[in-house]
């Protein structure tokens, strides 16, 4: 077999890749050696700015299956009949800690899905957890930054983590979740994964329903108790990438069938709490789950650098048949993680081959920006409308429209009969076993015993005191405990 032959980046043969061009032997390099300086650069430049959020990731191929009749629903056409098959592309990820951070930690893991669709690309950014820390995007700079390193010490402090808790009652719920059994999952393989936020499914009649998605791990969930998590990180702080990587080269594929809640939209604004409400979860006994299909990994991304770190979701990627809710949260998220990936990878992300459409053909007027690949030809025009046979619109919606009245502003989320931030997180914990309740409270008093200010402590107590008034004494006294020792 030929032997094959080094180049440049412009495609000339590379003579020597040992040694560098010299002024004489032993001599000063010279500025002629191209490749030299070629190499170098573009070594300078192999890191792209990593996420702010979600920094911490890997991801897998697979596809989507319909198992079951949704078209009552929904007109998306991937959705459409029984046995239909879509490939998708999945990124698993934690969320606080910066691209070199291990995987085996307490913290929220994403969930995100893009189905490659006869449509279009369809996103479906979720987490692992069913609900979210606050309700409104415009608190989610202040969120993250209390989760991530402090500017003067350069690590997590429990100082800022539990000050934004205390100031933000609507936590207490996810927090419940967070520091329970399963805060920290065994693999990605072992856990759920949800949508979290209401979406609209529209069916081809018009109506429209709001809908969550929930994906059930058939693997069974797995979670780690903090010691185990700490344990595992010494051996391999990549445990879950290894698992991941490993049990799909081993033909063992990881799968999850998918349920959605389904709530007729007239039910949502009388429904005993705010439905978009992403701190919050429908009840099933309310709205049942209902199986929509099963998602399966089965082939390892070649390259993670161009397949996971450059891989870009956005929730406002919907296909006909889904469209947006009035969730505030998601509602900035339609902005933000688009704007995040042109930020990160430029304009022109949409064209790299792990976000470009695979079942679907791009014909828009969008043109030039770093790293451009569909230009178009001489007889393409870059405006709209033409008389040159470009693109026109459909002129049919993707959802059904939202109703809207009153006055712009600043306003609070609507107050529904039974809104209230702690209803929920009590439900949960008198969910638990009396073990399960144990290492909730121990895992709570462990991070809430680090924080220095008195009154910080006693507003996070007061949130667990609302929510019930067992879970409150309990963690009081475990924090009273620690601090004594």
């Amino acid at each position: 077999m030929a032997k094959r032959v080094l180049t440049t980046e412009s495609g000339a043969p590379v003579a020597d890749n040992q040694n560098s061009a010299t002024a004489g032997v032993g001599g000063p390099i010279l500025l002629q050696d191209q490749h030299l300086l070629e190499k170098l650069a573009r070594f300078n430049r192999e890191r792209i700015p990593e996420r702010v959020v979600h920094a911490r990731g890997s991801g897998a191929y697979g596809y989507f299956e319909v198992t079951d009749d949704v078209t009552g629903f929904t007109r998306a056409d991937f959705l459409s009949e029984v046995g239909k098959r879509t490939e998708t592309f999945i990124r698993f990820s934690t969320v606080a800690d910066s691209l070199g951070g291990a995987d085996a930690v307490r913290d929220p893991r994403g969930f995100a899905l893009k189905f490659y669709t006869d449509e279009g690309n369809y996103d479906l950014v979720g987490n692992n957890t069913p609900v979210f820390f606050i309700k409104d995007p415009i608190k989610f700079p202040d969120f993250i930054h209390s989760q991530k390193r402090d500017p003067f010490t350069g690590k997590q402090e429990p100082d800022n983590v539990w000050d934004f808790w205390a100031h933000a009652p609507e936590a207490t719920h996810q927090i419940t979740w967070l520091m329970g059994d399963r805060g920290i999952p065994a693999s990605y393989r072992h856990m759920n994964g949800y949508g979290s936020h209401t979406y609209q499914w529209t069916n081809a009649a018009g109506e429209a329903f709001f809908v969550k998605y929930h994906f059930k791990t058939n693997q069974g969930v797995r979670s780690l108790s903090a010691d185990q998590a700490s344990e595992l990180v010494g051996k391999d702080a990549n445990s879950h990438q290894t698992d991941l990587l490993q049990a799909i080269e081993r033909g063992v594929n990881p799968s999850w069938t998918l349920h959605v809640q389904v709530m007729p939209a007239a039910d949502a604004a009388d429904y005993r709490f705010n439905p978009f409400d992403l701190t919050k979860v429908w009840p099933h006994s309310d709205y049942p789950l209902q199986r929509v299909g099963r998602l399966v990994l089965d082939r390892n991304p070649d390259n993670v650098f161009a397949e996971v770190e450059q891989a870009a979701f956005s929730p406002n990627n919907f296909v006909p048949g889904i469209g947006p809710s009035p969730d505030k949260m998601l509602q900035g998220r339609l902005f933000a993680y688009a704007d995040a990936h042109r930020y990160r990878l430029g304009v022109n992300h949409t064209h790299l081959p792990v976000n470009a459409p695979r079942n679907a053909v791009v014909d828009n007027y969008g043109r030039d920006g770093v790293h451009a690949t569909r230009n178009g030809s001489r007889h393409d025009k870059n405006y709209e409308p033409n008389s040159y046979a470009g693109p026109a619109q459909t002129d049919a919606a993707l959802a059904a429209p939202l109703a809207i009245h009153g006055w712009t502003g600043t306003h609070e989320a609507p107050a529904h009969s039974k809104d209230d931030d702690f209803f929920q997180a009590g439900e949960l914990f008198r969910l638990m076993s009396e073990d399960e309740k144990g290492r909730l409270v121990a895992n709570i008093a462990g991070g809430l015993s680090q924080v220095t200010r008195d009154d910080v402590i006693e507003k996070n107590l007061a949130h667990f005191h609302a929510a019930d008034a067992d879970y409150g004494k309990r963690v009081e006294e475990a924090v009273r405990a620690l601090r004594e020792d």
